[in-house]
């Protein structure tokens, strides 16, 4: 066979070998992605996002369905906005959908090498966790803290009281902020972190929202490979900075409770801090100096923020709402009786205040998309693949107002929870404000208890009206974008005393 023979021959196999690929490809089942708008070339869907991408997704997907694909620059997004979707993403396929999108801003500083809600599941993963909830988050743990976390929520009402001798308006988030943070950080490690008559609050708050907004906030490094060497929004850098001060914070914070640990006479706290520090001491590859102090930052980023912000968002419905305040304080002196402080303990018995923050929680959820979660292997659901690799979305605010599961969706109703079996612990995908399947906040009886006692104590305690003559139907209701979800102009109300 000469030359040109054998180039035909092979041209010939090659074209056979072509031919039964194409005739095999059309009989097998196509990999069909869910539907989405059209992306725009190189950029994709990046400009339907908007400047909040909660809202503006939810209305794609009353167009393109519960679930949707967009095209993110080169990043495959896969958007959840129903409850049914979410169920299969977060209970039924939550093993190949369990591992998280890390956003690039996160990687300067490594944080996802060390947080819990970051890192992959995996042994260290599933330690991490057991530690948090065995020995910090135990309904016996928290049992034997309520004393600390009274403490704190009358030092809120004794500072609301100063206000309300001169008729001064309380920034309800930065009341709710500074609560929370003395709350934690007496519960961690037996200290204040923000001391009385200082700013400290104001600007902690700051640093805890910036990183919050950085990380939250559509990143061109994320959607474009190729620019996160350049950082072009410069997030990465933000991120890193806030970061490392409050790493600073907890470094010295933990140094020198080391060195207090080393002279025998020292009195151990037995609080967290000597928990984790006693089980870095037994067992080292489980809890190191720097694993402390990124679950310390973990627990204060996510802790603080979202539940000032959620007292923050009650207050402001029940102000936006005033039959629902007077229904809350008619339940309050019933149960627990004018003059007499709200206890943890009196909890179950306000029906009306626990559907408070339900409400709340479905209207405003402290994280709209909950974590982004990344798809281990392409995972079929509804006919529909969501690719490996792709991003993957639980729009936690759209679901929470689908009218296809609440009637009157956008409406402040709370009575709708009263004699509804349904809670905030993952296991109703109608409502999931700390997320569902192992991904679950595992601060979530914590944050539940805290919630309940500070908005019950002001409620219980104070009567209350807008700043300025602001009329309840006119209190601006706007929120702005993050991680997490905060009022776009904060909460002032004056207290007057009860």
């Amino acid at each position: 066979m000469d030359f040109l023979s054998f180039i035909i021959f092979l041209s010939l196999i090659w074209i056979i070998v072509q031919v039964f690929h194409i005739i095999s490809r059309s009989k097998a089942i196509p990999k069909m992605l869910p539907p989405g708008p059209k992306p725009f070339p190189v950029i994709g869907n990046l400009l339907d996002l908007g400047d909040k991408p909660h809202k503006s997704l939810a209305n794609l997907a009353k167009v393109h369905g519960p679930i949707m694909k967009l095209k993110l620059g080169q990043v495959t997004t896969i958007v959840i906005s129903s409850a049914t979707m979410a169920k299969k993403v977060l209970q039924t396929h939550d093993q190949l959908l369990s591992n998280r999108w890390v956003p690039d801003a996160f990687h300067a500083c490594r944080h996802h090498e060390f947080s819990l809600p970051l890192i992959p599941v995996s042994t260290r993963w599933r330690n991490l966790r057991r530690i948090c909830i065995e020995q910090l988050f135990s309904n016996k743990i928290l049992d034997t803290n309520q004393a600390i976390r009274n403490k704190k929520v009358q030092e809120l009402l004794v500072d609301t009281q100063q206000s309300s001798l001169t008729s001064e308006a309380v920034d309800i988030g930065r009341a709710a902020f500074k609560a929370t943070a003395n709350m934690l950080s007496n519960t961690i490690y037996s200290m204040d972190m923000v001391e009385s008559k200082s700013d400290q609050d104001k600007e902690l708050k700051e640093l805890v929202w910036n990183v919050m907004k950085d990380a939250g906030k559509p990143n061109l490094a994320d959607y474009f490979p190729v620019l996160k060497k350049i950082d072009p929004q410069g997030l990465r850098r933000s991120v890193a900075v806030n970061f490392g001060r409050m790493l600073d914070i907890f470094d010295h914070i933990i140094t020198q409770r080391l060195k207090l640990r080393k002279v025998s006479s020292s009195k151990m706290n037995n609080d967290m801090l000597d928990t984790l520090l006693n089980i870095s001491e037994e067992k080292s590859e489980e809890m190191d100096k720097t694993k402390i102090e990124r679950l310390l930052l973990d627990l204060f980023g996510a802790g603080t923020e979202t539940t000032s912000a959620t007292v923050e968002w009650a207050m402001a419905e029940l102000l936006h709402n005033p039959e629902a305040l007077s229904r809350a304080k008619v339940e309050l002196e019933q149960v627990i009786g004018k003059g007499n402080q709200v206890k943890e303990s009196d909890i179950p018995q306000l029906p009306y205040l626990l559907a408070i923050i339900k409400e709340t929680l479905r209207l405003h959820p402290a994280v709209p998309f909950l974590l982004p979660r990344k798809a281990g292997a392409d995972v079929e659901i509804n006919g529909y693949i969501i690719p490996k690799g792709a991003q993957v979305l639980v729009n936690a605010w759209a679901i929470g107002r689908d009218p296809s599961s609440w009637d009157n969706a956008k409406s402040f109703m709370p009575e709708r929870f009263l004699g509804m079996e349904i809670d905030v612990k993952g296991r109703n995908f109608e409502l999931l404000p700390f997320g569902g399947g192992r991904r679950t906040c595992p601060g979530l009886p914590l944050a539940v208890r805290m919630l309940h006692l500070m908005l019950g104590s002001l409620i219980q305690d104070f009567d209350w009206k807008l700043e300025d003559g602001i009329k309840p139907k006119d209190l601006n209701m706007e929120d702005k974008f993050g991680i997490t979800l905060q009022k776009a102009h904060p909460l002032r109300a004056v207290p007057i005393p009860v």
